[in-house]
């Protein structure tokens, strides 16, 4: 009698989560994802030299970005950036936005702080109790230059405040001002009295006519 064999099926065990085929990414992802590269590389363009050459970047896109930034010509400027876009999808771009993230908080800073000098200045200009107090806060003013700073500051808004249209107004005492402020708080800084700040509504309305 011919023995008969029956050939069993193999039938493989399911898959594991981590043995999944991960979904591709939608179009409308990838177009994200394309754009967040493009705005990337528009922004090293737009970094100073000492900057860029602190980010570890390819060659090619090192050259392209110095490249986009010599280029003048509107249309062939947008070209350029195009290409740097594109390169940029090949670029390791998380230490990049790390490092932009870092420099936007240094810049933060930087701003937070010229403000407070411009409060300091606007505050030494509303009346003399304000230049006492400040004098007093920082015992390495010279009392009499800093308060012919003041008043020479004063001088230069009333002028002018009664400029005609179109004349231009000058700010060579409120730069001075500014500036012998900053240095007498990098100073007091210095020393540990990095607390002596104004308060943040004591501007004077006069403000935005003052520069550093």
């Amino acid at each position: 009698m011919k023995e008969m064999f029956k050939t069993k099926r193999f039938t493989p065990a399911p898959a594991g989560p981590a043995d999944d085929d991960p979904r591709p990414p939608s179009k409308s992802q990838l177009k994200r994802d394309m754009t967040a590269l493009q705005e990337l590389g528009e922004r090293l363009v737009a970094l100073p030299r000492d900057r860029l050459a602190q980010l570890a970047l390819a060659e090619r896109l090192h050259d392209a970005i110095v490249e986009a930034q010599r280029i003048t010509s509107h249309e062939a400027r947008r070209r350029q950036l195009q290409y740097v876009g594109k390169l940029m999808r090949d670029a390791h771009v998380e230490p990049i936005r790390a490092r932009l993230a870092e420099w936007d908080g240094e810049s933060m800073e930087q701003i937070a702080a010229f403000h407070q000098l411009e409060l300091w200045r606007d505050r030494l200009l509303q009346d003399d109790e304000q230049a006492t107090a400040f004098i007093a806060q920082h015992p390495g003013a010279d009392a009499q230059h800093l308060r012919a700073l003041i008043r020479a500051a004063r001088k230069e808004r009333a002028a002018n405040a009664a400029l005609l249209p179109g004349q231009e107004p000058q700010r060579r005492q409120f730069r001075a001002l500014f500036q012998e402020i900053k240095r007498l708080r990098a100073e007091a800084e210095a020393g540990g009295d990095a607390d002596a700040m104004p308060d943040g509504d004591a501007a004077a309305d006069d403000s935005a006519d003052g520069d550093d």
